[in-house]
């Protein structure tokens, strides 16, 4: 990779974050603010901003080659816009534009937060090395990405690899996206909770009704949590299974809240995956945990910012 520095930009609902990154992934300054996300679009947009000057300030921003940004999304890397379902302020938020005047017209390399985490696992984490691979993030929503022939793969709006919105239940419940039966619908933490409370869980003296408190009854034997995360696993299972049938992935890296559940997800997920990969090229598909933790997004970012540069570079742009 090119191993000039890039500025990274990591946009969710929760907070900014921002960072330079040199080219082995090294995190060599930081910054960050929480996302006014219920202002309007120019309040959330001074945050980003206020990052980016804090980076713009270090005596290395001179070395800076580019801005990478993995928002949430819904994105529009070909508009250079966002709609962040999370960020009501911004709809159709022209981003790339923003930022390329807040980082002195610097190129910016727009993808969504699911893609980011591919390009994060498939450069420095679990995916490392696989030239095929889907990357999830299963969370509050599930979302993802993918590497293909060795390449991120983040489509024409930067969203292909969005496994949460894959249907695997015909007829099962009214997605929010509007469709039916969707892996988010099924797998995503305030599901696996809505469901485990549906059928009779209680939660405990504290009064936790999280994805990760069904996560620990479940592994106390509470029979509701473990088939409400035997069903998450299913659904998961046939997604993923869907996916490697589709585009020969040979490794499927799980990260997010969800994900930290360990052996009470992954356990039933290896064996439902068994029965939905049964032909030979997808037989052998691996399924691993995430490896880059809370810095997931902003290396991403960089790494999809220096492959830009790096694509360009060759071209001799």
């Amino acid at each position: 990779m090119h191993t000039d520095l890039v500025a990274a930009l990591d946009i969710g609902g929760t907070k900014i974050a921002g960072a330079l990154v040199d080219g082995r992934g090294r995190i060599l300054v930081r910054a960050q603010r929480p996302t006014p996300a219920r202002e309007e679009g120019d309040t959330v947009m001074r945050a980003v901003e206020e990052v980016l000057g804090e980076l713009t300030v270090s005596p290395l921003w001179g070395r800076a080659t580019a801005v990478g940004i993995g928002s949430a999304g819904p994105v529009d890397a070909s508009a250079g816009t966002v709609s962040p379902v999370n960020v009501p302020g911004w709809r159709d938020y022209p981003l790339v534009s923003r930022v390329r005047a807040a980082a002195g017209h610097l190129p910016v390399e727009l993808i969504g937060d699911g893609v980011a985490i591919t390009a994060a696992e498939h450069w420095q984490g679990a995916a490392r090395g696989h030239d095929n691979a889907l990357c999830m993030v299963v969370s509050t929503g599930v979302g993802g990405g993918l590497v293909l022939g060795g390449r991120l793969h983040p489509g024409p709006t930067g969203n292909a690899g969005h496994i949460g919105h894959i249907s695997v239940d015909l007829d099962g419940d009214l997605c929010p996206c509007g469709s039916h039966g969707c892996v988010e619908r099924i797998a995503s933490g305030p599901n696996i909770a809505r469901r485990a409370l549906e059928n009779g869980w209680l939660p405990g003296a504290d009064g936790d009704t999280s994805a990760a408190a069904v996560a620990a009854a479940a592994r106390s034997g509470d029979p509701v949590a473990v088939a409400s995360f035997e069903r998450a696993a299913q659904a998961l299972a046939a997604g993923i299974a869907a996916t490697a049938t589709l585009v020969e992935i040979d490794i499927a890296v799980i990260g997010g809240g969800v994900g930290k559940a360990g052996d009470v997800l992954f356990d039933p997920l290896r064996k439902a995956l068994s029965t939905y990969a049964t032909l030979s090229f997808v037989r052998h598909l691996t399924v691993a945990p995430a490896q880059m933790g809370t810095d997931a997004g902003l290396v991403g970012a960089a790494a999809a910012a220096l492959a830009k540069r790096t694509d360009a570079a060759a071209a001799g742009v």
